[in-house]
C-alpha cells in the first residue's frame, strides 16, 4: 500500500492538491492501522511506519511551499484573527483534511507514554516550521501569541482588588509597585510541566494589565523535596519524568512557553489593532535565583532585565545532553556571553557557579542568600523608574528583533520536534520515571 503522490507536475491548484494530500493522509491511516499500535510493530513494521511518515510528510512540506499564505489566511479570517498555537493548528487540521494529524489521532497520542506514540508532533513541527518561515504569517500568529489569555483577563479584576492571585503552581502578589511571581511546583524542584507554563503565563498577564503593578519579579519558593527542603529553588527545568510520560505538549509547552509567557517578559503584550497609543506594552522584570536554574530555569533568566543570584547557587543548559534542544538559549546566549562559553554551556554540559567569573555575563548581581530580599527590592525600585519601559522596548528591539526570534522558530519548531521522537531522547527519558533527578 502506497501512500505517495506528487505535487510537483503542472500548475500548482490548491484544490487538486489538497485532494491529494488528503487521499494520501487517508491511505497512510489506514496503513498505520493495519501495522498496528507502535509498541506492537516488529522492525518490518516499524521500518513500513517510518516509510509511511517520511513520505506523507514530504507531501505535506510540497503543499506547504506552495499553499502556506492561503492556508493561514484563510485559518485566521484573512488575518483578522488571531489564533494562539493550538487553536490554529486544530483550525487548520479541519479546514484542510490531510495537511495536520486530526483531532482522533491526537487524541490517541495523548494518552500514550512518549515511546509509544505515533510522532503527529513531528507534523505539526513541519506545518509551523513553514509558518514562521513565513514573515506575514509567522508575525501574526506572534502577536496573536502575546495577546492576554482569557484565563488572566478574567482574573485581573480580583487581582486589582486583592492584589494577591493563587495558581495551582504559582502565586502572585503585589505590594507596592512591585508584582512578586512564587514558583511553588515544590515536590519537583520548580521543574517545568504544562500546568506550569499556563500557570506562569497567567501571572505575567496580571502583572502587564495591572496598572499597579510597575515591576514583576520571579522567584522559586520552598520546597517540600527531602534534598532541599524549606530551601528556595529558581526551576529545575522540564519535567524529564513528564516527558517520558508523554505529558509533555509541543505546542503548549516547547513552543508555547518561547511565544507564550517568555515572549511576553520580554517584549510585553501585543497592542490591540483597534486602538494605537504608540506606548510600549511592557514593564521590566527580575529574576530571583535561589539554589539553580536548571534547563529552563537558566533559558528563562536569558529574557529578564536584571538577574540576582544567591553565592551558593548555580545554572547549567543540560539539553544536549538530554538530547533535547534548550528552547531559544542557542540563539540568546551567545549574544549575552560569547561563542566559546555558550558552547561549553550547551554542548559540553558545563555547569556554572554564581561566583565564577564568567557567571557575570549571564547574571547582574550575585550576592549572599540572606542579602537577597535587599538586593531584589533595590533592584525593584531603580526599575520603577518612568524612563526604564521605553528605553527596555528599545533595547529588547535592538538586540533580538521580533524577525530574528522568528526566523529561529521556524527552524526550532521542526528540529525539536524531531528531537522529541528520536531514539536517545526516548532512551534516556526512560530513567526518569519517578520524578525529577538531576
Amino acid at each position: 500500500m502506497t501512500v505517495i503522490a506528487d505535487f510537483s507536475s503542472g500548475t500548482a491548484d490548491l484544490d487538486r492538491d489538497l485532494v491529494e494530500l488528503h487521499t494520501a493522509a487517508k491511505r497512510h491511516a489506514a496503513l498505520l492501522n493495519v501495522l498496528g499500535p507502535v509498541r506492537a510493530r516488529d522492525d518490518g513494521a516499524a521500518v513500513r511506519a517510518a516509510e509511511a511518515h517520511r513520505d506523507l510528510r514530504r507531501l505535506r512540506r510540497n503543499f506547504l511551499r506552495r499553499h502556506l499564505g492561503t492556508v493561514y489566511r484563510s485559518a485566521t479570517d484573512d488575518l483578522r484573527r488571531g489564533l494562539r498555537l493550538s487553536e490554529l493548528c486544530a483550525a487548520v487540521a479541519e479546514l484542510y483534511p490531510g495537511l495536520l494529524p486530526n483531532a482522533a489521532q491526537l487524541a490517541a497520542d495523548a494518552e500514550l507514554p512518549q515511546p509509544d506514540k505515533e510522532g503527529w508532533e513531528i507534523d505539526q513541527g513541519i506545518f509551523l516550521h513553514a509558518v514562521f518561515a513565513d514573515p506575514e504569517a509567522g508575525n501574526h500568529l506572534l502577536d496573536a501569541m502575546r495577546a492576554p489569555t482569557a484565563r488572566a483577563l478574567d482574573l485581573l479584576p480580583k487581582f486589582q482588588v486583592t492584589g494577591a492571585i493563587t495558581l495551582p503552581v504559582v502565586h502572585l502578589v503585589r505590594r507596592g509597585g512591585t508584582a512578586t511571581i512564587t514558583i511553588n511546583n515544590t515536590a519537583c524542584l520548580n521543574a517545568e510541566d504544562n500546568q506550569h507554563v499556563a500557570d506562569m503565563e497567567t501571572a505575567v498577564d496580571l502583572v502587564l494589565l495591572d496598572p499597579m503593578s510597575a515591576v514583576g519579579v520571579v522567584r522559586g519558593g520552598k520546597m517540600d523535596h527531602p534534598r532541599y527542603r524549606n530551601r528556595r529553588v529558581f526551576s529545575a527545568g522540564i519535567n524529564l519524568a513528564e516527558l517520558h510520560q508523554g505529558k509533555i505538549s509541543f505546542l503548549d509547552f516547547l513552543l508555547g512557553r518561547e511565544t507564550g509567557y517568555l515572549a511576553k517578559i520580554l517584549r510585553g503584550h501585543t497592542e490591540p489593532e483597534t486602538e494605537w497609543t504608540g506606548d510600549p506594552r511592557c514593564k521590566p522584570f527580575i529574576a530571583a535565583v535561589d539554589s539553580f536554574a536548571i534547563g529552563g530555569g537558566a533559558q528563562l533568566l536569558m529574557v529578564f532585565d536584571r538577574v540576582i543570584a544567591a553565592t551558593d547557587s548555580y545554572l547549567s543548559l543540560p539539553a544536549a545532553q538530554e538530547g533535547i534542544i534548550p528552547g531559544v538559549a542557542n540563539l540568546r546566549l551567545g549574544r549575552s556571553s560569547n561563542y566559546r562559553l555558550s558552547r561549553d554551556v550547551i554542548l559540553w554540559g558545563r555547569k556554572l557557579w554564581a561566583t565564577e567569573p564568567e557567571a557575570r555575563l549571564v547574571l547582574d548581581s550575585v550576592v549572599e542568600p540572606a542579602a537577597m530580599d535587599r538586593e531584589i527590592d533595590e533592584a525593584a525600585a531603580r526599575l520603577a523608574s518612568p524612563a526604564v519601559v521605553a528605553n527596555k522596548h528599545m533595547l529588547v528591539g535592538a538586540e533580538e528583533p521580533q524577525d530574528v526570534f522568528r526566523r529561529y522558530l521556524s527552524e526550532f519548531a521542526l528540529q525539536q520536534a524531531k528531537r522529541l521522537y528520536a531514539a536517545d531522547v526516548l532512551t534516556k527519558t526512560g530513567r526518569f520515571t519517578q520524578g525529577v533527578h538531576r
